[in-house]
């Protein structure tokens, strides 16, 4: 793996860190008055989800460790396990469902999602930005209520809560971002 200095610590960047795998989530490039520049880091452990806050020396190296990113069709759930396969070589591998975390819902059979891998163990799932989902229950239209910017709850058929425009009834189809949970558009 190559070293890299603290200086060039951005987020985003995956480095090996006390015995894990961390990913940078901030990264605040400091030079004092006086003394030594250096980096105040917000970090994530990849395999726990813990975070720490760790200040390097701008002249400390650190170990960045590069994933390997691979698009793989989901399949099924079995007792909490997702399984992929590969497009490629028709592998399957078993990844926890927790990788998701809360955008577990939005995973659809026969999805395409990239898995990232450090050598063969995943680390983590991302699956598309925008999904379209159905709409199992919510409020019915309000006429004339197009012109206010007031959003109304709505369930979806897997099970989230979002809020949508008041002129989306029950059964249609919308896109939802995945990153932040919210209504995007019609579909």
């Amino acid at each position: 793996m190559p070293k890299i200095t603290a200086v060039n610590i951005r987020p985003g960047t995956i480095i090996e860190h006390d015995g894990g795998l961390w990913a940078s989530v901030k990264v605040n490039h400091v030079k004092p008055g006086k003394g030594g520049a250096f980096a105040q880091v917000e970090l994530k452990n990849l395999r726990d989800g813990r975070k720490l806050n760790e200040r390097f020396r701008s002249e400390d190296k650190v170990e960045e460790v590069s994933l390997e990113n691979k698009d793989q069709q989901f399949l099924y759930e079995t007792d909490g396990r997702l399984v992929f396969m590969d497009a490629e070589t028709y592998e399957q591998v078993e990844i926890d469902a927790e990788l998701l975390g809360d955008r577990r819902p939005f995973l659809q059979d026969g999805m395409t999602a990239t898995v990232q891998y450090v050598g063969e163990e995943p680390l983590s799932v991302r699956i598309p930005q925008k999904v379209t989902c159905r709409i199992a229950e919510t409020e019915p239209i309000m006429n004339g209520a197009t012109a206010t910017k007031t959003n109304k709850p709505a369930i979806l058929e897997n099970g989230v809560r979002v809020m949508v425009p008041p002129f989306i009834g029950p059964d249609e189809l919308i896109i939802v971002n995945t990153e932040t949970m919210e209504y995007s558009e019609r579909a």
